[in-house]
């Protein structure tokens, strides 16, 4: 793996209330450049134009979840080297474990702290800077 900083987050939630205090907690909190996505359809689409160093990822969505989205970075080139943290209410042993069987970096539960959001996805970035 590169030794890059952490920067840019595609972030994929549908519920616009979580979206706005994750995303504010992200930028201001964690100075990071955000691109946020309300579907993983939304997110499929601009991935590869956006190229974010990680993807934070609602498990819970409309149409395709969080699981199915991964699945789909995955069988990609160009976007299968790209971190993905889930960040769900769903983090049940059974579910936890299949998110990381799925390449899931890390998960963080919801409801989430906004003030430690950032040092969160630092640590699980920096897990694979090696």
């Amino acid at each position: 793996m590169n030794k890059n900083s952490l920067r840019k987050i595609l972030y994929v939630e549908d519920d616009p209330d979580i979206k706005r205090i994750a995303q504010i907690a992200l930028e201001k909190v964690g100075g990071f450049e955000i691109k946020a996505c309300n579907s993983g359809a939304e997110a499929l689409a601009v991935v590869s134009e956006f190229m974010p160093d990680l993807i934070l990822l609602d498990v819970m969505l409309p149409e395709m979840d969080g699981l199915e989205i991964q699945v789909i970075l995955q069988q990609s080139t160009q976007t299968r080297s790209i971190p993905v943290v889930f960040m769900t209410a769903k983090v049940q042993k059974n579910d936890v474990e299949d998110y990381h069987r799925c390449g899931a970096l890390g998960v963080i539960a919801k409801p989430f702290n906004p003030i430690t959001l950032a040092g969160q996805l630092r640590e699980l970035w920096n897990k694979v800077q090696i």
